[in-house]
């Protein structure tokens, strides 16, 4: 399997996040984790997935001259894209009270781009993938910000939570992108590295 060619690689996945930690040890890859503070600023003139690309990218470039020659770094970068508007991570609960209720009773897309780095090299890879929610009531709203807190998550849910249960009515694509990594194009990506 894919953790046997990838034997001859040091796989790093730059990411603080536990989902997408999660989803590298689900996909029963062997990886470390390296971490940098990054702003993540881009470009205003940037719309849906060029914005994505551009983090992953800009997350990636952080590491420029410290990768050694048998090391993959992987970077990714997530936004929710609804009415022509980046929605990244929610400020407060006003803002995460605000942001559900756009998305309630209408489609958005979710957007994840990741990056695949090495010494020689620099990929970028995206997913895009539709999401609908039911009409929500602010009580429900309410309800998972209090007690869910997703102020960690672009969009200011997680599909795989409560709220995700409750709202959301049809997804058209990746499940796994909308958590935040596109797994099996990522596991079909390091396939071909391999």
């Amino acid at each position: 399997m894919l953790k046997n060619k990838l034997k001859k690689y040091k796989l790093i996945l730059a990411s603080g996040s536990p989902r997408r930690q999660q989803f590298f040890k689900d996909l029963d890859l062997d990886f470390e984790i390296r971490l940098k503070e990054i702003e993540e600023v881009y470009p205003p003139e940037l719309k849906a997935a060029a914005i994505t690309d551009y983090l992953a990218e800009l997350k990636a470039s952080a590491f420029e001259n410290e990768l050694q020659p048998h090391e993959i770094l992987i970077t990714s970068d997530t936004i929710v894209w609804h009415n022509n508007k980046a929605l990244g991570k929610p400020k407060d609960a006003a803002d995460a009270f605000a942001i559900l209720k756009s998305l309630s009773n209408a489609t958005h897309d979710v957007i994840t781009s990741v990056c695949f780095k090495t010494v020689s090299a620099t990929t970028v890879l995206n997913e895009l993938t539709k999401v609908t929610f039911n009409e929500l009531s602010d009580e429900a709203i309410s309800y998972y910000i209090e007690n869910y807190k997703p102020f960690d998550k672009a969009g200011a849910y997680g599909i795989q939570e409560w709220i995700g249960f409750i709202g959301v009515s049809k997804i058209e694509g990746s499940y796994a992108n909308v958590m935040g990594m596109p797994t099996d194009k990522v596991y079909e990506y390091l396939n071909k590295l391999a």
